[in-house]
C-alpha cells in the first residue's frame, strides 16, 4: 500500500515556511541548547513544562521548541 502513495517532495507554502522561519532564525537567538540554567522548559513563556517540546507563546516566537533549548528572550518563572 505504501507504494501507491506519490513521492514526497516540498511544496510552495513548505519553501515559504522554511524562509520565514530562516529570517526567524536570523533575527533571534534561539539555540538548541540551554545557557547555563536558563533553558526553554524552566521559561515563563514555556506553555507546558512538563513537555520536551511545547509552544513559546514569547510574542517574538511563538513556535514549538524543545525544553533544553534557550533564547534572548529566557524569563524566570516568578
Amino acid at each position: 500500500m505504501a507504494d501507491d502513495l506519490p513521492k514526497p517532495e516540498p511544496k510552495e507554502i513548505d519553501e515559504k515556511l522554511a524562509l520565514q522561519l530562516r529570517h526567524m532564525i536570523e533575527d533571534n537567538v534561539l539555540k538548541g541548547v540551554p545557557y547555563g540554567e536558563e533553558r526553554c522548559d524552566n521559561c515563563l513563556y514555556y506553555l507546558d513544562p512538563d513537555d520536551k517540546i511545547a509552544y513559546c507563546w514569547h510574542p517574538k516566537l511563538r513556535i514549538l521548541v524543545g525544553g533544553s533549548w534557550w533564547c534572548q528572550w529566557w524569563e524566570k518563572i516568578e
